[in-house]
C-alpha cells in the first residue's frame, strides 16, 4: 500500500513539473513584454485621438478626434508638438482611422457605426498638398440586410483601415459576439459601392486601428493595450494567414490608433492622450 502511495505522489510530481515547462512557451508567445516608448502627451486640441498616419515626407504625423468633434486634422512633428490645424469642409459623423496610399493621399475613415444603424458610410480622400479638394468613397456592407441587425450579429462597426494596391481594407469591430474581425475591401475610387466581404479572423478583442508596413509584409491591428501582429504576409488580402503574434501594451490604456513609421517602427496613440512608439 505504501509503495502505491509513493508511486502516486511521484507521478503527480512529474506531471506537475511537465505541465510547468510545457506551459512556459505558450505564456511567452501570447504575452510578450511591451517595448513601448512614450514620446509625448498629445496637445490639448487632440482630446480623443482615434486615427494616426505618417506624413508622406516622414516629417511628422496626422491625427484627428473621434465622433462629435470638429472635422479637423492635426499635424504633429515627431516630438508630438502641434504644428498645424487643418480645417476640412467635411462632416465628421464618426471618424475612426487614417490610411495613406503610395502617392501620399490620405484617407479618412468616417466608418464608426456603434449601433450598426448606418446605411451609408464614407471614406474621404484628401491630398496634403491641397486639403480643399476631397473625394468621397461611399459604401455599404454587402452582407448587412438589417439596420440594426440582431444583437449577436452586430459586426458592422469599423475603426480600422489600411490601403494597399489601389484598395482599402476595412477590419470590423465585433460588438455582438466580440470574437471575429471581418475583413472587407473597397476600391480607392470616388463614388458609391458595396464593401466586399473577403475574409474573417478569430480575434477576441475590439479592433480600433490597423496599419500595413511599407514592405507589405506585416499587418498590425490594435486593440485596448494589445498589438495583433501578422508577419510574413504574402497576400495583404489574406494577411491573417501570416504568422500571428500578440503583444501586450499593458499600461498604455485605451490604445486607439497605429501606423508604420518604418518597417520596424510603429507610432501609436491612446484615448488617454499619449503618443507612443513601438519597435518591432
Amino acid at each position: 500500500m505504501k509503495l502505491m502511495i509513493k508511486i502516486f505522489f511521484a507521478f503527480v510530481t512529474i506531471l506537475a513539473i511537465s505541465f510547468y515547462f510545457l506551459r512556459e512557451p505558450l505564456l511567452r508567445s501570447t504575452a510578450a513584454p511591451a517595448a513601448l516608448e512614450k514620446v509625448a502627451a498629445l496637445p490639448d486640441e487632440v482630446s480623443e485621438s482615434s486615427g494616426i498616419e505618417v506624413l508622406p515626407n516622414g516629417s511628422g504625423y496626422l491625427t484627428h478626434n473621434d465622433a462629435g468633434n470638429k472635422p479637423y486634422l492635426y499635424q504633429l512633428d515627431k516630438s508630438g508638438k502641434l504644428t498645424k490645424t487643418i480645417k476640412l469642409g467635411l462632416p465628421n459623423v464618426d471618424w475612426e482611422d487614417l490610411a495613406r496610399d503610395d502617392k501620399g493621399n490620405i484617407y479618412i475613415a468616417d466608418t464608426g457605426n456603434n449601433k450598426n444603424k448606418r446605411k451609408e458610410l464614407a471614406i474621404y480622400k484628401v491630398n496634403p498638398k491641397d486639403y480643399t479638394k476631397a473625394e468621397a468613397i461611399r459604401f455599404s456592407y454587402e452582407d448587412q440586410k438589417d439596420f440594426p441587425p440582431a444583437k449577436q450579429d452586430m459586426n458592422f462597426d469599423c475603426e480600422a483601415i489600411f490601403w494597399h494596391g489601389g484598395n482599402l481594407y476595412l477590419i470590423s469591430k465585433d460588438r455582438g459576439q466580440k470574437q471575429t474581425a471581418k475583413i472587407y475591401r473597397v476600391t480607392a475610387k470616388a463614388g458609391k459601392q458595396q464593401a466586399k466581404l473577403i475574409g474573417s479572423h478569430k480575434i477576441p478583442a475590439a479592433i480600433t486601428g490597423a496599419a500595413i508596413s511599407p514592405s507589405g509584409k506585416e499587418v498590425v491591428l490594435i486593440s485596448k493595450e494589445k498589438l495583433h501582429i501578422f508577419q510574413q504576409v504574402k497576400n495583404p488580402e489574406k494577411f491573417y494567414d501570416g504568422k500571428y503574434k500578440e503583444v501586450s501594451l499593458r499600461g498604455a490604456g485605451q490604445t486607439e490608433a497605429v501606423a508604420f513609421e518604418t518597417d520596424k517602427m510603429l507610432v501609436i496613440t491612446s484615448e488617454g492622450g499619449n503618443l507612443y512608439k513601438y519597435t518591432l
